[in-house]
């Protein structure tokens, strides 16, 4: 059976929930959609906000054939080969294929060149879809033939409206009674996810072997509270987690970061990607309030790269500490910049 979320997955745009700012009537992209002439693009946003299921609409509206590749298990290999299938198609279709390549930003230099011929002769229309800024992981060549949308976090009122249709809509839960009485746990875990809140979602209802299920937050957080400590490095929590740690210490508070950051060691995280952010963290969160920041964040990715595991956790929960306090003196000087720039 497939999951809720897979499930749910909207097929037409007026199925569609959020980004009205890129996707809503009289937009560019719509337009774009509505006029059959879809320029190649690249989907910029966090996880669960709708890239997939967007860029699968877009197929689905304009009629084309659709070709998905992920950037994590996807080689030059396997890029040349659906461009050649592309090909093939152009002989007797007039309409470009669409090719989707989810996690774009995690294709090399060599495979995102692999992209370049095709895109730029029109034997494809890309869609990428990345969470990282495209500006900094997709090769300038590959922007310039592409255009950017910026995809935002669901609003709680969309996310409730998504739990609520989940209820109403879905053929599995509607063999349940579900009283959705409270939401802010389910929207609090997820984390502005949808395709979380959904997972959420059908964890409560089927750990309740009852025919009707009361949705409470006590209820949530008792029955998700395990799959809350698990981390996996090779999945989307890589990037939850990271930013969950990025924003504790931005908010100066460094016992969450303490705790993002041993989950992240527990579930074998690279101390160097770890040490990499908070480096980033220094300069773009902290800078002038705390040059030392950047000093000590660059000695600490030194330092664990001399001495590796397990001693290099406590040379990173130093720097932890020492960011997220930091970070609190930032805040002042930026209120004390706002008032004299």
């Amino acid at each position: 059976m497939q999951p809720l979320a897979e499930r749910l997955r909207p097929q037409a745009l007026s199925d569609y929930v959020g980004q009205k700012k890129i996707i809503g009537e009289g937009t560019a992209l719509r337009n774009a959609i509505k006029n059959k002439l879809l320029p190649s693009i690249i989907l910029w946003g966090p996880p669960g906000v709708g890239k997939t299921s967007l860029a699968f609409i877009i197929a689905n509206e304009l009629k084309r054939p659709f070709y998905s590749l992920s950037a994590i298990n996807s080689g030059v290999k396997d890029v040349r080969e659906v461009i050649e299938k592309a090909s093939d198609k152009n002989i007797f279709n007039t309409e470009k294929p669409i090719l989707f390549i989810d996690e774009i930003h995690r294709f090399s230099k060599s495979q995102q060149d692999s992209l370049l011929s095709a895109v730029e002769k029109g034997v494809v229309t890309l869609i990428g879809a990345t969470t990282e800024n495209p500006s900094f992981e997709v090769i300038p060549a590959l922007l310039s033939r592409s255009q950017i949308y910026v995809l935002e976090h669901l609003s709680e009122s969309e996310l409730v409206g998504i739990l609520q249709h989940a209820i109403s809509g879905d053929a599995i839960l509607k063999t349940k009674q579900i009283e959705l009485k409270e939401t802010d746990a389910l929207i609090r875990v997820s984390g502005g996810d949808a395709r979380k809140l959904l997972n959420a979602l059908e964890i409560v209802v089927n750990s309740s072997d009852k025919s009707s299920v009361v949705i409470t937050n006590e209820l949530v957080l008792e029955t998700i509270q395990q799959n809350l400590a698990l981390y996996d490095k090779s999945g989307e929590q890589h990037y939850d987690i990271i930013s969950a740690f990025i924003k504790s210490m931005r908010g100066s508070d460094p016992n969450a970061a303490l705790y993002y950051l041993a989950r992240m060691l527990k579930g074998g995280e690279d101390i160097s990607f770890i040490a990499r952010r908070m480096i980033i963290l220094a300069s773009e969160d902290i800078g002038n309030a705390n040059p030392n920041a950047l000093l000590m964040a660059k000695t600490c990715f030194d330092a664990i790269n001399i001495i590796g595991m397990p001693e290099a956790r406590i040379i990173l929960s130093q720097c932890v500490v020492y960011l997220a306090t930091s970070a609190k003196s930032n805040a002042s000087y930026m209120a004390i910049a706002a008032t004299t720039l």
